[in-house]
């Protein structure tokens, strides 16, 4: 007896010990534990929250174009409304007394070499082509492989279409490549690349395809030389970066495309494959072109064509390309040239677009709204998967 009211005491003594450190070492409450950090209403108007009351000044940034200082309440919120905004996928960014930082209360992020972006949503019609519907949906996976041209592993992303696990169909292939500062994740994430093709082949619109997205971002070589400002680059500058730049054709046709011909069930030949890249990868997507124009019969540059807008330069540097228009031609069903008019790299592009009807390689160019931003970039995709492999 006296034993069991032994352990009875004992035990309830555990208890309310608990229940007052637990009631002690409480949190009081915030107005951060309610807050809604990011909140679109009806009209499109977004309106952005953080909650911090030390702080001495607070910004919002982001692709949405509207950026700026936010205002802070009596209880140490700062927000700021913008728009109304077009419907799309955006992203942003909080910048609280000089440090840039991600909207903790929001669980939507794009990955990136350099850091994250949080990212919304404006719903609305002209974001349909890239919601997540109810229709089959593919896969997206993350696909390692051993990189011979790097001597390291590395990571690609692969979207296969709805029926493609347990099926014995084949597929082509669209080689997709993202810009500066992101990864192979990004056409994923912001990208948004495998919605898109889910809702086009739902729709009919696209035919069932494999999407690869590699990792264009490579090591920097130890030998590159740092450029010297104000000072045009050398010789051997010269070619020190054309080795690095052609460290990714052969990453993408010695190693990628390899690995995607013999692990995957897709079909091979020129006809069958598709390449297109934004930015730096549209940089890359021609220069595969111009020293494999046998390799991808489609052929899509985004946001990018000669930097600096330097033709005579880049038309000599090419030469043997430019002078087998006949064959290009031949091979390359669909060659496009886009930008948007308030692209940094618009010069750029109008002068590689210039350079092709001067030399009769067949293309389209188009010039639309927008910068060098995602908004544009995931337009591009759905406008060209439907135009692949017909």
């Amino acid at each position: 007896m006296i034993s069991n009211l032994f352990r009875f005491g004992a035990l309830f003594l555990v208890l309310t010990s608990s229940t007052t450190v637990r009631a002690q070492g409480r949190r009081p409450s915030t107005p951060n534990d309610t807050l809604r950090s990011i909140e679109v209403s009806d009209d499109h108007r977004v309106t952005f929250r953080i909650y911090a009351p030390k702080a001495g000044e607070v910004s919002v940034s982001g692709d949405f174009g509207q950026s700026g200082k936010m205002e802070k309440d009596d209880q140490g919120v700062w927000s700021r409304t913008v728009g109304p905004l077009t419907p799309d996928f955006y992203s942003y960014s909080f910048n609280v007394d000089g440090v840039r930082t991600i909207d903790a209360k929001n669980p939507m992020i794009k990955p990136g070499l350099n850091g994250l972006d949080s990212l919304f949503l404006v719903p609305g019609e002209e974001a349909e082509f890239e919601m997540t519907k109810d229709v089959p949906h593919g896969e997206v996976r993350a696909v390692w492989y051993r990189s011979g041209t790097l001597g390291m592993p590395r990571r690609m992303h692969v979207y296969t279409p709805p029926g493609y696990e347990g099926g014995s169909e084949r597929y082509p292939v669209l080689y997709l490549l993202h810009g500066s500062g992101d990864e192979d994740s990004g056409w994923s994430t912001i990208g948004r690349a495998g919605f898109i093709i889910d809702n086009l082949i739902a729709a009919g619109k696209a035919v069932p395809m494999i999407v690869v997205m590699p990792n264009g971002s490579l090591p920097r070589p130890g030998n590159l030389p740092r450029p010297t400002p104000d000072a045009p680059p050398s010789p051997e500058v010269m070619a020190a970066r054309e080795a690095a730049q052609n460290r990714f054709t052969d990453e993408l046709l010695k190693e990628i495309v390899p690995t995607v011909e013999k692990t995957l069930r897709v079909k091979s030949g020129p006809e069958n494959r598709a390449l297109a890249g934004l930015s730096m990868g549209g940089g890359q997507t021609l220069r595969v072109l111009t020293t494999n124009p046998d390799r991808f019969a489609y052929v899509g540059i985004w946001s990018a064509g000669l930097f600096g807008g330097n033709a005579e330069e880049w038309e000599k540097r090419n030469e043997s390309f430019l002078a087998a228009a006949d064959k290009v031609n031949a091979t390359v069903k669909r060659l496009e040239i886009r930008v948007g008019d308030k692209d940094s790299l618009l010069a750029g592009s109008k002068a590689l677009a210039g350079v092709l009807e001067r030399r009769g390689i067949k293309h389209e160019v188009q010039i639309g709204g927008g910068g060098h931003t995602w908004i544009n970039w995931r337009h591009y995709l759905g406008d060209l998967a439907p135009k692949l492999f017909r």
